[in-house]
């Protein structure tokens, strides 16, 4: 099974790869939630483009480091070269075995709720749905990369010009008018608020796994981060805006629903069922994504680590890590059945996931000192503060999420601590 990566991914692929991942379903989960802690109707329109320029700090610096270093794996390569291969696995081995199966199967359940309210043929339809969503993703990219990239943009504009309809739905409604229940919440720390804003932005590093299969990657790779971010800053605070418009800041704030909520106000009858399309596709498209860029890091941590060998082979005739995305996908598939809720797996994994963002921005940093004469097509504009104010964030962050639920973030990071038995003893069967 030899082989390796082909440049097959153009500009406008990795730009719907990066915007497919990060709009997923958060915007329509968490919008109130975020409302709570903003306090305000212009605490929420300025809540959003803090995410959207925290992201853009963040994303700054993955740009120079795709660029310099355009290889599979993104974060894995980053670390192992700043920092030591050690890094680099635990890296690796996390992603694998939690993060990203679990933030693919989250999707996928999110997929299978809403689907479930479109048709439910019979007990169990859920899972059903989850699981099928998951393995025929996973079908489509190990078959090969051009499948799995229409696919994505497919998905991607269909997403995009759904949340512009939301936006439409909301200009023909009359301004404030709440449809949603009136019922006192508590408000919710603005911390927390930060967090699910920083989550739903989540997906803008994505572009750096596939780094290698990017044509002209010194230039489309920085391309990509910029649009792509940028243009989901834009469209979180048009969406945010148009809920604002339809339902006020109370409605907002006190939806259970608030994109159905938004869209019945103009279609009473059919707003159901178009957000809950609306959402299947959007889901959809952020499987498709983590299916398709998560397989590249374990592929990478395959092809460095004995232990995970089969993992690092690279499909000849369907020129995919094949192996890689059907133990993915199994593990995803798995999840589907034991996962809790939305919030708590997106706490669970928060701690650890931005760990990682903090080491790999420093990365910047370290790389520059390390590494000076290496070639770097990109370098971050205003450097050092966007890698600097970023890892500022994410130190911020991981104190907000492990003093929130201390116990979930302490599992996570206990299954990243297992790691380090795991690497001795890949070190003890040799290194490739």
């Amino acid at each position: 099974m030899a082989g390796k990566p082909r440049q097959e991914l153009g500009l406008f692929d990795s730009t719907c790869l990066v915007v497919g991942i990060i709009i997923g379903v958060g915007i329509y989960q968490m919008a109130p939630d975020i409302a709570r802690g903003a306090g305000s109707a212009w605490g929420v329109l300025g809540i959003w483009l803090l995410g959207g320029l925290l992201s853009l700090c963040g994303a700054l610096s993955y740009a120079e480091l795709a660029a310099a270093y355009p290889q599979e794996g993104g974060d894995y390569v980053y670390l192992s070269r700043a920092y030591g291969p050690w890094a680099g696995f635990l890296f690796g081995w996390l992603q694998l075995a939690v993060v990203r199966p679990g933030d693919i199967a989250v999707m996928a359940f999110a997929f299978a709720t809403y689907a479930r309210t479109l048709w439910d043929p019979f007990p169990g339809a859920q899972r059903f749905y989850a699981v099928a969503a998951v393995a025929v993703l996973t079908l489509i990219n190990a078959l090969g990369v051009r499948e799995g990239k229409w696919t994505q943009n497919l998905l991607t504009v269909a997403k995009a010009l759904g949340l512009l309809l939301v936006v439409v739905a909301a200009l023909l409604a009359r301004p404030a008018q709440s449809v949603a229940e009136t019922s006192e919440k508590s408000p919710l720390p603005f911390t927390l608020a930060l967090i699910f804003v920083l989550f739903t932005y989540g997906g803008w590093n994505e572009m750096a796994y596939v780094a290698a299969e990017v044509r002209d990657p010194r230039r489309n790779i920085v391309r990509a981060l910029f649009l792509g971010t940028g243009a989901v800053t834009v469209l979180y605070l048009m969406v945010n805006g148009a809920f604002l418009w339809a339902l006020g800041y109370d409605g907002l704030s006190a939806s259970k629903a608030v994109a159905t909520d938004t869209v019945a106000s103009a279609f009473p009858r059919a707003g159901g069922v178009l957000i809950g399309i609306l959402i299947c596709v959007s889901a959809l498209g952020a499987v498709n994504g983590l299916i398709l860029t998560g397989a590249r890091i374990s592929y990478a941590m395959g092809a460095d680590h004995r232990l995970f060998r089969l993992l690092g082979q690279w499909h000849p005739r369907y020129g995919t890590p094949a192996v890689a995305l059907l133990a993915q996908g199994s593990i995803a598939a798995l999840l589907v059945m034991i996962l809790g809720s939305f919030v708590n797996a997106v706490l669970y994994t928060a701690a650890a996931v931005y760990l990682f963002y903090l080491a790999s921005t420093l990365a910047v940093v370290v790389l520059r000192h390390k590494e000076p004469h290496r070639d770097r097509p990109y370098r971050v504009i205003g450097y050092p503060l966007p890698p600097l104010v970023f890892a500022v964030v994410c130190l911020f962050l991981i104190h907000s999420a492990v003093t929130y639920k201390p116990w979930i973030s302490a599992s996570s990071l206990a299954l990243l601590l297992l790691g380090l038995p795991l690497y001795h003893f890949s070190n003890r069967l040799g290194r490739s």
